[in-house]
């Protein structure tokens, strides 16, 4: 676990989810992410956004987990202890950022494929499109890749502790609508398990918004 710099914000750390908060089945944490706000505080200012689009990959058993071959360098932070980003390269392309989850042992993590900006959306459009091409608001953070490169966040955040002072997830009270499950999408296996979830209506959601399933109809125990 690395050690994080002091935030250059002013917020309190009341708001910021506890390790207990990861420490729970995957389906359920990926649901009550949805309407937490993720926030990155780095030297070129804080961006933030909250949590629309949410994907869960669920142990060894899973075809389309890190985990499924096993322990090994790479996957590491999935067997550690909840509450860890685990970032990777996504087919040498993006980097994708997922928030561990489950006891420690039990390889599982969040994928945040989506988030609807609300701070440093400046900031954000400067590193989407360096050239100034406008970009709407509500595409800047739409899917994991384009996410990650507007929030600033490359391998240099992985294994940081989410609920550290540099990447974190915080709870603003904020509303959030109705939840929808649905299929994994942006994988090749296991693209039967209705793991992914989306705040219903939302703009910033990078699949399908037709709703598939709903409620707790997604919130069953691991295949």
């Amino acid at each position: 676990m690395r050690t994080q710099p002091t935030s250059r914000s002013n917020r309190s750390d009341r708001s910021r989810l506890p390790r207990s908060f990861y420490a729970r089945p995957t389906l359920v944490v990926a649901k009550e992410l949805l309407g937490k706000v993720l926030v990155h505080d780095t030297a070129a200012g804080v961006t933030a956004g909250m949590i629309v689009e949410a994907e869960a990959y669920i142990g060894e058993d899973d075809p389309a987990c890190h985990a499924a071959p096993g322990p090994t360098r790479r996957n590491e932070p999935l067997y550690g202890v909840p509450g860890i980003a685990y970032v990777y390269l996504n087919y040498g392309i993006h980097y994708l950022v997922n928030a561990v989850t489950e006891l420690e042992g039990s390889p599982a993590a969040v994928l945040i494929r989506a988030v609807e900006p609300i701070e440093g959306l400046e900031l954000m459009a400067t590193r989407r499109s360096p050239d100034g091409r406008r970009i709407d608001p509500a595409d800047l953070c739409r899917g994991p890749g384009n996410l990650t490169r507007a929030m600033g966040i490359t391998l240099q955040q992985n294994r940081l502790d989410l609920t550290g002072s540099e990447l974190y997830i915080e709870d603003r009270g904020l509303r959030r609508g109705a939840v929808s499950w649905g299929p994994r999408i942006g994988i090749r296996v296991a693209v039967d398990r209705p793991w992914r979830c989306w705040v219903a209506g939302n703009r910033s959601v990078s699949g399908s918004r037709v709703p598939q399933a709903r409620g707790r109809a997604g919130e069953r125990k691991r295949a």
